[in-house]
């Protein structure tokens, strides 16, 4: 009986930190395989630990799902061809993977050798075609970054603190995505929302790119229209308001219309030795006229 009560809470507590995101995907066609990862709470001395590690103050959400669970992992495949692909991915590392993306320079390395702090430099709004985009995060001081989730290779997702000095503890906190290009773009400003975003998207891949300019490949994009299609066709009115600046323009009448036969040769050749004949049927009986006189 006890053991059938912690597995029942257990379960109402996943319920209501995977917000009921475990049984809708249990019930889609194709979805096999979902699993959710359970974690112990993270003890408070490892959070403050971290914070006085990074000079960095968490925020109050992320602090509190700390506290709730340290970390979050639910993946979930599909089956094609009697094959079960694994699909989804939602992932918030832990406290202890929570890392900063620019870790410090090796005392064993060249001294010349190429770093991301090489690769800032200051880049306008207006430059980037986003005149009210939020300034980036910089790769050097300015800036302190933590990687939350790798992607599985896609991109980064970040917290980020902006507008930073040395030796002075930092608060403000944002969301950002680092895409493979190596460009930044806000995702949210709370981990709430942050959080909420990525259980909306259902963990697919490359849905982080849903808020870049260029947008997720061909292959995700119908990954997304297949399991959410909703938020999928959301995503592309707010991109275009005609909602289908992503999709191909394919007009059915006009591309399996067949093409206008053109006049065969035949006849035209036949026109002209119609006429040619005439010509020459003319020729002969004036011929034949100037004999008989």
């Amino acid at each position: 009986m006890e053991e059938t009560k912690e597995s029942l809470s257990f379960k109402g507590g996943a319920e209501r930190l995977t917000l009921g995101i475990t049984r809708i995907l249990e019930n889609m066609p194709g979805v096999v395989d979902v699993r959710f990862a359970e974690r112990e709470p993270a003890e408070k001395r490892s959070l403050l630990s971290w914070e006085q590690k990074n000079t960095c103050i968490l925020p109050e959400d992320l602090r509190d799902f700390y506290l709730t669970t340290d970390g979050f992992t639910l993946t979930w495949s599909v089956k094609l061809d009697n094959e079960c692909v694994p699909l989804g991915c939602m992932m918030i590392n832990s406290v202890a993977r929570l890392c900063p993306l620019l870790q410090p320079v090796s005392f064993f390395s060249l001294p010349n050798a190429p770093s991301l702090a090489d690769l800032d430099w200051e880049e306008s709004s207006t430059e980037r075609g986003l005149e009210h985009a939020p300034a980036a995060p910089h790769f050097d001081s300015r800036s302190r970054i933590f990687e939350l989730d790798s992607c599985g290779g896609n991109g980064k997702v970040c917290l980020v603190y902006k507008n930073c000095t040395p030796g002075v503890v930092a608060q403000q906190s944002e969301i950002w995505f680092l895409d493979r290009s190596l460009c930044w773009h806000l995702l949210t400003a709370t981990f709430t929302s942050y959080y909420r975003l990525m259980i909306t998207h259902l963990g697919l891949p490359e849905w982080q790119y849903a808020f870049t300019p260029y947008g997720p490949s061909p292959q995700a994009k119908q990954w997304a229209s297949l399991y959410q299609p909703l938020t999928f066709s959301c995503e592309l009115s707010l991109g275009d308001p005609a909602g289908d600046s992503y999709l191909n323009k394919l007009d059915p009448t006009k591309a399996f219309k067949g093409k206008s036969k053109a006049p065969a040769p035949k006849k035209k050749q036949s026109t002209q030795c119609g006429s040619a004949g005439t010509a020459k049927g003319q020729g002969n009986i004036g011929r034949h006229s100037g004999t008989k006189r």
